[in-house]
């Protein structure tokens, strides 16, 4: 009984001394086919390789933001496997919280970015890092009065209705131009995240409103269409835009004057944190609930600058 008593401890010993196992991350986000979403994978990259220690990332999406299914499947597929933590951009705030709870149960933590669960799901993650949407609605229809003045009409191109980021950005667009200002809102009108359908919406929101004076597009895919609508209706720069995200296309407007502004989120560092976040909870250290990733409004006189280089991508 002693020679097994003995193996055993010293089986225990050995079994404490080897380190937790290393697992998987699955990072999740709400498309795959956004260089929005490009940006946070080169995030969640560099925070790997800085501190991601033996465990590995898997980063996956729908191939639009709308396939709100197939991103709840991604979930569920990532509990099944027993990954070591998800990183997830949820694309509809109530659809995905069975999903979230389930890697609750689980035991799996999860960290939310970008766009916020219900209200009733916050004991199912640990953390939610994203933009202040609100206040980056309300920055960006500061912008837009500062050059339309407050009277007069403007359009709101928006995305998907009901997504988390949607209600705060719009919302606080909307609330803070009614309060601010006289100016009438043409809209707002949802394109689902896709370009074309914010491009043809644009054309006809220009076409119905002559006397449009200023528009606002409120996601990168939105923003683009809405400034290929504006160039090729001639209206480039006489109805005053301000877009969202900062991509290459949404730069270049800003610099030949298409768009007045662009709100760019800091989509690099809601996947390095996202990743440094759920690291801290998987090695069981405190963590904020709420992490601000914050927004630079870029325009012509600053796009050169540090403080736009750093969030542009």
């Amino acid at each position: 009984m002693r020679k097994l008593a003995a193996a055993l401890l010293t089986s225990a010993i050995a079994l404490a001394a080897i380190p937790a196992q290393a697992g998987e991350i699955a990072v999740i986000v709400k498309t795959v086919n956004s260089t929005f979403w490009q940006n946070v994978q080169k995030g969640a990259d560099a925070a790997m390789k800085a501190g991601g220690g033996d465990n590995t990332m898997t980063f996956q999406g729908p191939a639009a933001e709308s396939a709100i299914a197939d991103q709840v499947n991604m979930v569920e597929n990532a509990v099944n496997r027993q990954v070591s933590g998800i990183v997830l951009a949820p694309s509809d705030p109530d659809a995905l919280v069975p999903a979230v709870k389930k890697a609750w149960e689980a035991r799996i933590p999860v960290v939310i970015i970008d766009s916020m669960l219900s209200k009733d799901a916050e004991q199912y993650y640990q953390s939610f890092l994203a933009t202040d949407n609100k206040k980056a609605g309300e920055l960006a229809a500061q912008a837009l009065i500062d050059k339309v003045g407050t009277e007069g009409k403007i359009a709101v191109m928006s995305y998907v209705a009901g997504a988390g980021s949607e209600i705060g950005r719009v919302g606080g667009f909307s609330d803070y131009i009614k309060a601010h200002s006289k100016l009438q809102i043409v809209g707002p009108f949802y394109s689902q995240s896709q370009m074309a359908t914010a491009l043809n919406q644009t054309t006809d929101v220009l076409a119905a409103n002559s006397d449009l004076k200023g528009i606002f597009g409120a996601n990168e895919p939105t923003a683009i269409g809405m400034g290929r609508a504006l160039k090729q209706s001639g209206k480039a720069g006489k109805v005053v835009a301000i877009g969202f995200d900062g991509n290459q296309d949404l730069q270049e407007f800003v610099k030949d004057g298409t768009l007045a502004a662009i709100a760019v989120q800091g989509s690099f560092q809601m996947g390095e944190l996202g990743i440094q976040t759920v690291l801290k909870v998987m090695n069981k250290e405190k963590v904020e609930k709420f992490v601000d990733t914050g927004v630079v409004i870029v325009t012509k006189d600053n796009i050169d600058k540090p403080e736009a280089k750093n969030v542009l991508y």
